[in-house]
């Protein structure tokens, strides 16, 4: 029995042991205790790609547009502003949106994109509401990948067609036209033609809607090529549904040859006349006049055609038989059939949809690479781009300014600085700007001076931007400009997003990379090669790239090249790379030698696309790796103590199709990783072993890059812009503990003596609220009174706050975990009832920098945490100058205060006696004087804003006045700041102990002045 017992016990302790990951894994906060902490939309609100837009028949001033990263938007305003209709539901990359016009409160929105573009992205199916947006629920296709055109039955919104181009990656059975007559509840495929050509274009006759018309095209993506054209590229006819398809590329006057993407379009005035736009040798504009049956090249001009697989979308007018539309760079017109074309712009260029209202032509909505614009005058005039949080970024950096910035480079548009945060109450265009480099660079600020910066763009293009001077400087390693071309003769093949980086350890250090590494310490102006060709090198995978048709080399597909790089932050000269074709190397010895040291166990040919070397060990470094160019979806993260020779692959937690783009370590707290995935945000506080959501309240989006700042987590999407958590403490400090306590109250995040509003807004990104943010989780909400107090180091109190309200201000708290802030001021100065000032503040005084503590106290039990005050850095001002400021505001906020109680109580005493039955003699004398002595405290003339220009200000605003200037900025008070206030309040304190005079020596024979002071809250 003993004997049976020990086993027992030490099965137990081996399952303990084997398990041990996962029940670690199980110690983790219920997300509940901390998610009061969210992410915050910095910015910029400009917008990125577009792929599909519609407008609403009959409504004059509301539209759709799919993005691609960033769900679905809807404005109701023809574009002023947008608001996305997906977060909550769905997001990521869209390629098609619809809208019946039998009944508008049903859209079908479709995932993936058509633009298949180096950094695309797939999507998730096809998606439905019933309520214009506001709702919506999935509707089948979820595999679908890509899914390039929806259209909905004009009389019947349960049929609806999606044309699907399928996985792009590999050979895909999910392709074709699919048809559901149940609203999205089931699909049946009703064209085919092969396991790699997809439908990209469907459109329905409007006289017709059972004559249909679709494209099919046979596109492939790989790490290293994009194949446009081949066999499966064809037209289609259906005149029963789809039931039954007639192939038009066959027809005797189509082009012939190997063909590429196509799209069609049938004018709504005569259900004869098609338009297309055919990649193809001979390709161009055609037209029939006979339902497809015979065609007519009408123009072969190539800007019509030019990088076919990124445009070729063609549009009939809907009111004008002759007028039609071809998207590329720009957008073409043409009313005569397609013989001639004027070329237009919208506020972005590279087009990729539109949408012609069917009843009013001059009613548009255009998509491309700046998101979408609405037109109510034919293309006169557009909508902005201005106000679509879409932007796609590849990386994110950050610099050592105050507040710091956030750079990154802007797919389709430049790269670009934005601050975190401001004084203000948003993040507009004022607070970013243009910076080095181009759309897809990796960008590297200056530790030794952030008005420096570098930039790189495709091609190798690397360039020197000073701010200070506006001034600019190309510094490219080997400036032989490669456009056109295959990296099979380049001597160096730089990537569209190859790496640029500073030393860690050397502030004169600029690191970039090709197939080599190479690294400058005079700002460019030489460069070093200080490795080996650090890839595969595969030559069968360096050729030129577009397909059989229309080349396209741009550096996208640039392979066998160093994706990502990242110096030991411990260590100088230990130094990791990262290859787009699955190599990893180390060098611990500043480039002299380097190893091989890619993980035995890992898939060949992953992009390696991100490193991160360990801020505590130069052994240790981590990094991300994504096949989804391959069609393998799988996340890829893996860890190294020991330099390499060993790696841990730590993907516990994290979803089978979330594949992974980057990891970071937090260096605040060893063992706390991020990772961002395709699909998700992920979380681990045991080093990788397991991990969790960190999603929140951020939109499903792709995330490509990650960076820590001053313990803020910003994140880099393809699709949203830039977010950040703005305290990373909280997560740090949750454990599962808390989910049991009554109620728990963090350590608050030290924070800096700086303003700032958090407002939401439709066109600016959302600041960081000025102050201090404390965080806690009530297990429920407090029987009595819920109450939060500040204490300086010396444990006087400085402001609080309570459910039961204070000063009429009532805190509000829910179960769960919950956000305060405090704006770091004392109370502020007392007003009354129809107060009006020019130029002047009641606010109280920021306080000092120093040591600080916060009490809660839930239903008589407390507890307290400490917390600093920084200094805002942009002053030169001493801690004595700031205490001065601090003792002068102090001193005008109480003087204000006692001013105003004084003509508080004299309203209150006037009134009081005024209803006396019985007058006492001296009545009116008092009265007179309570009057003489209120008019100079206070110009009891102004009844309106602008009133004080008419009637001039007295003591009590002119006081105020010294608030406002005094409290601009963070200084010590001029000399003349302090004569003015020392005047000023001899004055007021004559005019105050005449009215303690009159008080005492008559109104108290007549009134109970302390009764009255009472009721007002007024102390003597």
């Amino acid at each position: 029995m003993k004997r049976i017992l020990r086993f027992a016990i030490s099965g137990a302790i081996l399952t303990l042991l084997l398990t041990g990951n996962l029940l670690f894994a199980q110690q983790v906060p219920d997300p509940k205790v901390y998610d009061a902490v969210q992410w915050r939309l910095v910015g910029p609100f400009r917008g990125g790609r577009a792929d599909g837009v519609t407008g609403v028949k009959g409504s004059d001033h509301t539209y759709y547009f799919a993005s691609t990263g960033g769900g679905i938007w809807k404005t109701l305003d023809s574009g002023k502003t947008w608001k996305s209709v997906s977060d909550g539901f769905f997001g990521g990359s869209m390629g098609a949106v619809a809208v019946a016009e039998s009944d508008t409160s049903v859209v079908y929105a479709g995932g993936g994109e058509k633009t298949v573009r180096g950094n695309v992205s797939f999507g998730y199916g096809v998606w439905k509401s019933t309520d214009a947006g506001k709702t919506w629920a999935r509707a089948g296709l979820d595999k679908s990948r890509f899914i390039s055109r929806l259209r909905i039955h004009p009389s019947n919104p349960d049929v609806v067609y999606a044309a699907v181009l399928g996985d792009i990656f590999k050979p895909d059975a999910t392709r074709g036209v699919f048809k559901s007559i149940d609203g999205g509840k089931s699909w049946e495929k009703v064209l085919f033609v092969s396991d790699v050509a997809g439908a990209v274009d469907l459109v329905l006759d409007p006289n017709n809607p059972e004559v249909l018309y679709a494209t099919t095209w046979e596109i492939k993506r790989t790490p290293y090529s994009l194949e446009s054209g081949g066999p499966g590229s064809k037209m289609f006819k259906s005149s029963d549904g789809g039931k039954t398809w007639d192939e038009l590329s066959v027809k005797e006057t189509f082009p012939k040859g190997i063909l590429g993407i196509m799209g069609v379009t049938v004018s709504p005035l005569n259900s004869n006349r098609l338009y297309a736009i055919i990649e193809n040798e001979n390709g161009g504009v055609f037209t029939s006049k006979d339902a497809g049956q015979t065609w007519e090249r009408v123009n072969e001009d190539r800007n019509l055609r030019q990088r076919a697989w990124y445009y070729s979308r063609i549009y009939a007018d809907t009111q004008n038989e002759e007028t039609l539309y071809v998207l590329n760079v720009d957008y073409h017109k043409s009313t005569d059939g397609g013989k001639t074309f004027k070329n237009f712009e919208a506020p972005h260029g590279d087009h990729h949809d539109l949408w012609i209202d069917p009843q009013n032509n001059q009613r548009m909505i255009i998509a491309d690479d700046g998101g979408a614009q609405v037109s109510e005058d034919g293309g006169t005039t557009w909508s902005t781009m201005m106000n679509q949080p879409t932007s796609q970024f590849y990386r994110v950096i950050t610099d050592n300014s105050f507040p710091y910035r956030i750079y990154g480079a802007q797919q389709d548009n430049s790269t670009l600085r934005i601050r975190h945060r401001n004084d203000g109450a948003g993040i507009t265009e004022n607070d970013w700007e243009p910076t080095a480099g181009g759309e897809s660079g990796w960008i590297a600020p200056d530790p030794l001076d952030n008005d420096i910066v570098y930039g790189g763009s495709y091609g190798g293009y690397l360039t020197k931007e000073n701010h200070r001077t506006g001034t600019s400087r190309s510094v490219n390693v080997y400036p032989n400009n490669p456009m056109g071309h295959g990296a099979e003769d380049m001597k160096y093949r730089f990537q569209w997003n190859f790496p640029i980086f500073f030393s860690p350890h050397d502030p004169k250090m600029l690191y970039t990379a090709s197939n080599q590494f190479h690294r400058s310490t005079n700002g460019g102006q030489s460069w070093e090669v200080f490795s080996p060709d650090l890839t595969r090198n595969d030559k069968s995978k360096l050729g030129p790239s577009g397909g059989p048709i229309t080349k396209d080399n741009t550096s996208v597909e640039y392979y066998a090249t160093i994706f990502t790089g990242a110096e030991s932050p411990v260590k100088k000269g230990v130094i990791w790379a990262g290859s787009d074709d699955g190599l990893v190397h180390v060098t611990q010895n500043n480039g002299a030698s380097w190893q091989n040291v890619t993980p035995k166990d890992m898939p060949e040919w992953l992009q390696i696309n991100s490193i991160e070397a360990s801020p505590f060990d130069p052994a240790e470094a981590y990094f991300a790796a994504t096949g989804y160019k391959s069609g393998n979806y799988q996340p890829y993260l893996y860890k190294t103590k020991d330099y390499g020779k060993t790696w841990t692959k730590i993907v516990s937690g994290i979803d089978s199709e979330h594949f992974t783009r980057v990891v970071r370590a937090d260096p605040a707290k060893r063992g706390m990783l991020y990772a961002g995935t395709e699909t998700g945000m992920y979380y681990s506080k045991d080093d990788g072993a397991s991990w969790h959501s960190l999603q929140l309240n951020l939109p499903i989006v792709p995330i490509t890059d990650l960076t820590i700042k001053e313990n803020n987590l910003i994140a880099a999407t393809q699709g949203r812009s830039f977010w950040i958590i703005d305290d990373l403490t909280v997560l740090h400090q949750a454990e599962p503990v808390i989910e049991t306590k009554a109620f728990h109250l963090y350590k608050p995040q030290d924070s800096y003596r700086i303003d700032g509003v958090k407002r939401a807004s439709a066109t600016a990104g959302t600041n960081r609220p000025g102050g201090v943010l404390v965080y806690y989780f009530l297990k429920e909400k407090p029987k009595d009174e819920l109450k939060i107090e500040f204490f300086d180091d010396k444990n006087q109190p400085l402001r609080a706050f309570s459910t039961k309200g204070i000063h009429g201000d009532t805190l509000k708290v829910k179960e769960g975990a919950n956000e305060f802030n405090w704006n770091l001021r004392v109370e502020d100065a007392v007003g009354f009832e129809g107060l009006i000032m020019w130029a002047a503040s009641l606010r109280g005084p920021k306080v000092v920098p120093g040591i600080y503590k916060v009490r809660m106290t839930m239903d008589g039990q407390a507890q307290e945490q400490s917390f600093k005050v920084l200094a805002d850095p942009r002053y030169e001002s001493t801690q004595e100058d700031l205490v001065a400021q601090y003792d002068f505001l102090l001193g005008v906020r109480n003087k204000l205060t006692e001013t105003h109680e004084t003509i508080k109580l004299i309203r209150a005493y006037r009134s009081e006696l005024d209803s006396l039955e019985t007058k006492p003699e001296n009545l009116e004398a008092i009265k007179a004087e309570m009057q003489e002595i209120e008019e100079t405290l206070y110009q009891t003339k102004n009844r309106s804003g602008q009133d004080p220009l008419n009637f001039p200000i007295r003591l009590n605003n002119k006081l105020a006045h010294l608030n406002s200037v005094v409290g601009n900025g963070d200084y010590r008070p001029t000399d003349g700041a302090v004569e003015v206030r020392q005047e000023l309040t001899e004055k007021i304190d004559a005019q105050l102990a005449r009215f303690r005079i009159l008080e005492r020596e008559q109104i108290s024979r007549i009134l109970n002045i302390e009764e009255m002071r009472t009721k007002l809250e007024i102390k003597k």
